[in-house]
């Protein structure tokens, strides 16, 4: 009795396997598409992947959380919400890959929503001049300055 109750554990958990492999990644957020590109966060990291398919690689990984990917209007640069120290800032970095580059640093959350219509800054919301729950649009160049 104790052998078939073992056995039939063992092929419940085996087809439970079968299942979660074939399914694939069912999280992905935020697709955001390029003229040849999909990126997306998945896992807390910020994955990318042609438009005709294949398998998605890594662009972005850290020990925190990465979301909200933007692909700027040429391309060229993905904007991102990155939580690496306990506080969302906006990032940017290549769709090649590379190494990010942080553009904001205030305490608030600031969270990448978009490129300018130039495609020189980034949009993002933010409540850190508002000393309340609401939220307000910033931009901030995507080669780094102050916010406006």
């Amino acid at each position: 009795m104790r052998r078939l109750l073992l056995a039939s554990l063992f092929a419940l958990f085996a087809s439970v396997l079968t299942i979660a492999v074939d399914s694939g990644p069912l999280l992905l957020q935020s697709p955001t598409l390029s003229k040849t590109q999909i990126a997306f966060a998945f896992g807390g990291d910020i994955w990318i992947v042609n438009r005709t398919g294949g398998d998605a690689q890594r662009l972005v990984t850290v020990s925190g959380i990465l979301s909200h990917p933007i692909f700027s209007s040429d391309g060229n640069q993905i904007a991102y919400t990155g939580n690496y120290d306990g506080n969302d800032d906006v990032y940017v970095v290549a769709a090649t890959g590379g190494e990010p580059r942080r553009l904001t640093y205030h305490p608030a959350s600031d969270v990448a929503v978009g490129w300018t219509n130039d495609g020189k800054s980034i949009l993002f919301r933010t409540t850190r001049s508002s000393y309340s729950r609401f939220e307000k649009l910033y931009t901030v160049p995507a080669t780094g300055g102050f916010p406006t």
